[in-house]
């Protein structure tokens, strides 16, 4: 029978549930510990609070998580393998270092660094020479919006993971790896996968991909029989059990709720796939219309056939910016015709601003419990709704336009349609726009560094 390697997955965002790392490694065998913090959103949110205090701009849900795992780190050889690092990793080494010391674990934990994703200090050389980081939705060149970049960061592959787990590091700390690369990487350091081996690298990517977002493959946010996920309060996190030859298995520990199924597993490949012939990452290109699934016991999916091919030569870059103002404000009107009177204020709202002369780049209106979610599609579905929520939000580069709206839409309590509510929070807030400039850059300009502490 062959050696079986089990990969947990204990964070599929940053924000998710504090109690899954422990339960992971606490609820049965398991012999690395993946936690995924990282979104495109995210690493913009890092760099700002990475401005304010240069000892910030990671992941700080990682150090309680470290905290509450280390027992079966230092005990049982289980090791961790997480992006948390965001935009810098060595301050969230250091500070799990601090933990292990506390912890008087010090010398039983080494902890891998991986840097060199973090492109935003070589911006201006890598523009001059000739590297134009163009967005890959307009082709606009970043020279564009360069004096308003905040992030820049190359999503790395498991090369340096991999190097990591053979200098001996237990727990794993990079930047802006793919989310992918936290599961493939101990799968195929374990297994010694080869370069090009292109089939068994894509099935790690692919058991990557499954467990990527944590309880989203085990009952969480399922829509198949979503009434009947067994007790979503006790949710199992997912697990890859993978074997040498890139077949492996999805499930979860014993005596946890949700499920696994041919379904749920299905839900999640869909994700954010793109195109299922060519998903790419930096280690290889894998054929998603190659996977192939079937049930194998309760709460158990065999995952096989995957086939994969060469890498291209780009890595993806992703760069946030900064792009003006917005401000989102929102009143409650109730039954009687509680759509009706929200249109009204509606209305009543963008004659006024009109009137004061306030240019926005763009207004945009929801009617949330009537279109809010299928937009026109609707139609006069929420006509009868027993309460509606107007939300109504305003960009613009002029922030002191995007304030005055701000002034405007609180009034309607007492100047507008009748039955309003859910005014308590009071006048909305300003707040800076961060945008997103998804680019590609050459691979060779990529070096990616690992020290071990």
């Amino acid at each position: 029978m062959s050696r079986i390697v089990r990969v947990a997955s204990g964070q599929g965002f940053w924000g998710d549930w504090l109690e899954a790392p422990r339960r992971q490694v606490e609820g049965g065998p398991v012999d690395y510990l993946m936690l995924d913090y990282l979104a495109e959103v995210t690493m913009s949110i890092l760099q700002k609070q990475k401005e304010r205090d240069p000892a910030m701009g990671y992941a700080r849900d990682f150090i309680g998580a470290v905290e509450s795992v280390l027992p079966a780190v230092v005990e049982r050889g289980v090791r961790v393998i997480a992006n948390a690092g965001g935009v810098n990793p060595p301050a969230c080494a250091a500070a799990v270092r601090a933990v292990a010391a506390k912890a008087g674990a010090a010398d039983r934990v080494k902890i891998g660094v991986i840097t060199g994703d973090d492109l935003l200090p070589r911006l201006d050389a890598l523009i001059a020479g000739g590297h134009a980081l163009a967005n890959m939705d307009t082709g606009e060149p970043l020279s564009a919006v360069r004096d308003r970049v905040l992030s820049a960061n190359a999503y790395i592959g498991s090369v340096p993971i991999v190097e990591a787990l053979k200098r001996g590091a237990n727990i794993v700390v990079t930047g802006r790896s793919t989310d992918t690369a936290l599961t493939m990487a101990p799968l195929r350091y374990e297994f010694g996968w080869g370069d090009t081996d292109w089939n068994r690298l894509a099935a790690g990517i692919i058991a990557g991909h499954i467990i990527e977002c944590g309880a989203q493959c085990s009952g969480g946010n399922c829509l198949y029989h979503w009434r009947d996920v067994p007790d979503l309060g006790n949710v199992g996190y997912p697990i890859v059990e993978g074997h040498e030859d890139g077949t492996f298995f999805v499930t979860k520990h014993p005596n946890t709720g949700g499920w696994i199924n041919v379904p749920s597993v299905s839900e999640q490949l869909v994700y954010e796939m793109g195109d299922p012939s060519s998903y790419i990452t930096p280690d290889v290109v894998a054929d998603f219309s190659s996977i192939r699934l079937e049930p194998a016991g309760e709460n158990r999916v065999r995952v096989f056939g995957i086939e994969g091919r060469a890498p291209t030569d780009k890595l993806k870059v992703s760069i946030a910016y900064r792009d003006g103002y917005k401000a989102v404000g929102s009143l409650v009107y109730a039954w009687p015709d509680a759509l009706d009177k929200a249109r009204l204020a509606d209305r009543v709202l963008r004659q006024r601003l009109d009137r004061l002369g306030l240019r926005f780049d763009q207004i945009l209106t929801e009617f949330v419990g009537a279109d809010a979610t299928h937009g026109r599609l609707a139609g006069d579905a929420g006509r009868d709704a027993p309460e509606v929520q107007l939300r109504v939000g305003v960009r613009g580069h002029d922030r002191a336009m995007v304030e005055r709206f701000t002034r405007e839409i609180v009034p309607l309590v007492l100047n507008g349609p009748p039955s309003v509510t859910g005014f308590a929070a009071g006048r909305p807030k300003v707040e800076e726009i961060v945008a997103y400039w998804p680019a590609l850059v050459d691979k060779t300009v990529v070096q990616t560094a690992v020290e071990i502490l």
